[in-house]
């Protein structure tokens, strides 16, 4: 791929990429909302098979087909985002690959030494080290990408196996280490909204791949008409806040599931047959007789009561921001329109997802959906955000996505050829 032009393959492979994590954001959920995330007590080996070797007669007892799935998909994503690199980097990605492959291999044999507390950590260092180094061993003839891309695909690297890490360490220090309920619902807390940021990331990189791309920046060229600079029409600020809105509900909403307290409020739209509940002791004591959630053991607390109620009205923060975005971007004469009443379908559906999950008694298939489309809700905010500060305010972008955007591939996002 010369430097000067965008790749459809490369685009293609990065959407493909994206959508891969989406599911395993969703995979993820699902092993959630049923509870089952220490259905395979071992990692990262599966009750002592080879993960890919696991017998399929293990799969349907006690939630293991859910985990399992989740940790093959995890591998999946892992091998896609290596070969993502690898493509990004071009030839000059070939050393630097083949060299941490190695470092890493080494590295998970150094760990086998220490002991059976390391041996998880250790193997998983040995087989993404493998896939690593055959990644640069393999030869394919192709430039390094435009601008920052390669960097970012190093991002993603990083971020990948520390994800992955993350996930077998807290199957792995469960039973010790995590015991303490407050450190493990931490550090599961930790694993989703990292796993929420890495999605972006990738969906990030889709479109600086991406001819699209292009016309929603061919503003910065300098031809955009003065009146398109007004916040009236292009409220980039108002699309970024809401995106930090939207991540932080998100943030939420992983805490609240990881707690087990999705129902500490049972009814919708009123809580607890009021419009504030009543949090005090007595009334939570009330509460806990009078639950019907059968997915979690402990009792819900007035905190957890607190944490629902600031989750329903973050939601509502979020739904009157994001209709603010689509009635101020309705004169836009461009695809910016388009994208903020998807952005604001989408959010309406995530409502209606959350309303369902309560009054289906948190059924695990409804949370599930209602994580995925919150996640592509985040996403959607955070492209819009990356497309509009390019395009209407090019000093903003450059301080908040530069990484991104300098020395950006002409190809990627020049503006269109005039017509003859």
């Amino acid at each position: 791929m010369n430097q000067t032009q965008s790749s459809p393959w490369l685009h293609r492979f990065a959407v493909l990429t994206a959508l891969a994590t989406l599911g395993l954001v969703g995979m993820g959920g699902l092993v959630t909302s049923h509870g089952v995330g220490m259905a395979v007590p071992d990692w990262p080996t599966s009750y002592g098979y080879n993960m890919f070797a696991l017998p399929l007669s293990t799969w349907l007892t006690g939630g293991v087909f859910h985990e399992h799935t989740h940790r093959l998909w995890a591998t999946i994503v892992g091998v896609l985002v290596v070969a993502l690199t690898r493509w990004l980097g071009g030839r000059e990605a070939r050393v630097p690959l083949m060299i941490i492959g190695v470092a890493e291999i080494l590295t998970g044999a150094g760990l086998l030494r220490l002991g059976t507390d390391w041996r998880g950590a250790g193997y998983f260092l040995q087989g993404i080290g493998g896939v690593v180094l055959l990644a640069g061993i393999v030869w394919v003839r192709n430039e390094r990408a435009g601008g920052r891309l390669p960097q970012l695909g190093w991002a993603a690297f990083w971020l990948v196996q520390l994800q992955g890490l993350l996930g077998g360490l807290r199957v792995v220090l469960d039973a010790h280490v995590l015991a303490d309920v407050r450190l493990g619902t931490a550090f599961g807390i930790f694993h989703g909204c990292l796993g929420q940021a890495f999605l972006v990331l990738l969906a990030a990189i889709a479109l600086f791949t991406s001819r699209w791309a292009g016309v929603q920046a061919s503003a910065c060229s300098g031809s955009t008409p003065r009146r398109e600079l007004q916040p009236a029409v292009a409220p980039s600020r108002l699309i970024l806040i809401t995106t930090l809105l939207i991540f932080g509900q998100l943030m939420i909403g992983a805490t609240m599931r990881h707690q087990h307290a999705g129902l500490a409020i049972p009814d919708f739209p009123l809580a607890h047959g009021q419009l504030w509940p009543d949090t005090s002791a007595e009334a939570v004591a009330r509460y806990n007789a009078q639950r019907l959630e059968t997915t979690a053991a402990n009792p819900i607390t007035s905190a957890q009561i607190a944490l629902q109620m600031t989750h329903r009205l973050t939601a509502l923060a979020i739904l009157i921001s994001v209709a603010l975005v689509a009635w101020r971007a309705r004169r836009s004469g461009h695809s910016l329109r388009r994208f903020s009443w998807f952005w604001l379908g989408l959010i309406l559906f995530q409502a209606g997802l959350g309303a369902w999950t309560i009054w289906s008694n948190k059924a695990a298939d409804v949370a599930t959906a209602h994580v995925v489309v919150g996640a592509l809700s985040l996403v959607t905010g955070a492209l819009a955000s990356i497309i509009t500060l390019r395009r209407f305010y090019p000093s903003g972008a450059t301080k908040l996505v530069g990484a991104a955007f300098s020395e950006v591939p002409t190809g990627v996002f020049s503006s269109p050829p005039a017509n003859p």
